[in-house]
């Protein structure tokens, strides 16, 4: 008895919407990650630069082990979280028209994606790079940015 008026109701008033919820919503998903990724390849440019001014194979590690807790640094995360945070006004309308709830948990749910992202991209960076720090250090700065752009991909 149920099952009828659901499917009517789903389709005559929420699956014409989907696609345009959907594109609405990953706007600020998208460019979240986005900023992820950006921040990824910022603190990698940076340890390249430092390596290439210092040569110094001590203080490359020292940078690799901070990139290492970079998912877990709240102050360099920030402008990826607050990309989603638009998010909020996105579904209040969303709640009032579809009696979404629990938006908060949206939110909180794609932020943690965001930092599993990072960790993700952090350790297979260290896990690739790690043969490479013995290598030549003329090599080594090649190296990293091989890293970087295959962990990028």
């Amino acid at each position: 008895t149920v099952s009828e008026p659901a499917q009517k109701c789903c389709t005559e008033h929420i699956q014409p919407f989907l696609a345009s919820i959907l594109e609405e919503l990953m706007g600020p998903v998208s460019s979240g990650f986005t900023e992820v990724r950006a921040l990824f390849d910022k603190e990698v440019n940076e340890i390249i630069q430092d390596f290439q001014k210092t040569n110094d194979i001590t203080k490359l590690k020292e940078n690799v082990d901070q990139l290492m807790n970079l998912p877990f640094n709240s102050v360099k995360m920030e402008p990826c979280y607050l990309k989603v945070n638009l998010l909020q006004e996105l579904l209040q309308d969303l709640k009032s028209r579809f009696k979404i709830y629990h938006i908060d948990f949206v939110i909180q749910r794609t932020q943690n994606f965001m930092q599993e992202l990072m960790e993700n991209a952090v350790y297979t960076f260290e896990q690739l790079f790690s043969p490479s720090r013995q290598a030549d250090s003329a090599k080594v700065a090649t190296s990293i940015e091989k890293v970087k752009l295959r962990v990028l991909k």
